[in-house]
């Protein structure tokens, strides 16, 4: 009898033991990576609640890492994804957190540090049956989770941005499924999220940057 590894494919969506622990870390770290901007050189993934207690048996780490580096939850690199890290020369490290304990209890703060500097910070749950959700940004709370194809835009507080959004949506002929606006404080930095259940544009983030108050465009589809 062959030896049949945790890591082994389980079903059609998923590498792993846990949908929650492993696929939903996956996912939440594949859809972090979307918000990247230039090549990756370092991650640090601090984990709390159950994550934090059980990340290694389940291969949270494992899921983690490979979600990073774009792999999908059914992907089964997932399994040699320490190994193609350090190929890669993505440095990481896994910190563990059990004092704050307000949190659900499978979340992750996923910092991203890319070889230009720049820095980014995005909290994910995973909330069961792979399910996650993305609820801070950069130290915003948000509320995306990934289901619909969406653009993240980083902007000034300023009036008139919404409008300038929504209407490069409406010239691209792309229906709107849900938008939110979440902001640090009035006047300061905001995150608009746009949800769509239709493919976007891939030249849709340049027409909104020519808003000048808008500092970054992020694009992700499914």
């Amino acid at each position: 009898m062959s030896f049949i590894s945790v890591f082994d494919v389980l079903g059609p969506n998923m590498v792993g033991p846990s949908s929650s622990h492993t696929a939903g870390a996956c996912a939440i770290a594949y859809l972090a990576q979307k918000m990247k901007t230039g090549r990756l050189k370092q991650v640090n993934f601090t984990l709390y609640g159950s994550f934090a207690k059980t990340y290694r048996g389940h291969g949270t780490d494992r899921a983690l890492l490979g979600g990073i580096m774009g792999f999908a939850t059914d992907d089964i690199r997932i399994r040699d994804s320490f190994e193609i890290a350090k190929e890669q020369g993505i440095k990481y490290q896994f910190i563990i957190n059990e004092t704050e304990t307000d949190l659900h209890p499978n979340t992750v703060d996923i910092q991203m540090i890319e070889e230009d500097g720049t820095v980014m910070d995005v909290r994910g749950e995973s909330t069961g049956g792979g399910k996650v959700r993305i609820v801070r940004i950069n130290q915003v709370r948000v509320d995306f989770t990934g289901e619909y194809n969406a653009v993240i835009i980083i902007q000034q507080d300023k009036p008139g941005v919404a409008a300038h959004i929504t209407k490069c949506f409406g010239d691209k002929a792309v229906n709107i499924a849900f938008m939110r606006i979440f902001r640090e404080s009035k006047g300061e930095k905001a995150y608009t999220i746009v949800e769509s259940d239709q493919n976007l544009p891939d030249n849709l983030p340049e027409q909104i940057k020519t808003n000048p108050h808008v500092l970054a465009v992020m694009l992700i589809q499914k």
